[in-house]
């Protein structure tokens, strides 16, 4: 629903330390949020990848949005329809981004989406225009999920995901009547 503005939403239950070591600088001093329980996983999972710079915890996430709510990040997330209504609406301004692996793309490509890989998103952000609306998907919703964390810390204004991913995208197409 929301996040802490410029912050990075990356799951512990997913591939963390995967996505925290190709989205976050090296060098870059780490704040975590999160139970202490899960600071301390977290803490030891980048350890293990060479990130020991997590200089603090904000186990109570949810008190600090709900007394400074100017702090909290509202996400923008699209079903299918709402997407094709979009991109109706928009035509070529609306910037569609695969964050999906090129094996992922071949099996199933989107017509009008650039590829550019979760793992080389934050290399690649000049690619994009800052000032049109993006629109990324997944496999399923967790990487672009992502994703539009890492956009939104870099100052893009317009950034939605899609809800389900490509497999929702998929199942639409093929429930969407023939002309």
């Amino acid at each position: 629903q929301a996040h802490l503005a410029g912050s990075l939403a990356i799951s512990l239950g997913g591939r963390f330390a995967e996505q925290a070591g190709s989205l976050i600088p090296p060098d870059r001093d780490i704040v975590l949020v999160g139970s202490p329980e899960q600071v301390a996983e977290a803490t030891v999972r980048l350890a293990r990848i060479g990130f020991d710079r997590v200089v603090g915890s904000l186990p109570e996430v949810e008190a600090v949005l709900a007394t400074h709510p100017d702090r909290a990040t509202r996400l923008s997330r699209l079903t299918a329809s709402e997407l094709e209504e979009r991109r109706d609406e928009l035509g070529d301004r609306i910037q569609l981004v695969d964050v999906r692996n090129p094996g992922e793309v071949e099996s199933g490509p989107v017509d009008g989406a650039v590829n550019l890989p979760l793992a080389r998103l934050r290399d690649r952000l000049d690619e994009l225009a800052r000032d049109e609306p993006v629109v990324l998907f997944c496999a399923g919703g967790a990487r672009s999920a992502v994703a539009i964390t890492l956009l939104r810390s870099a100052g893009f204004a317009d950034v939605s995901d899609l809800v389900g991913g490509f497999s929702a995208w998929s199942d639409a197409s093929a429930a969407a009547p023939s002309s």
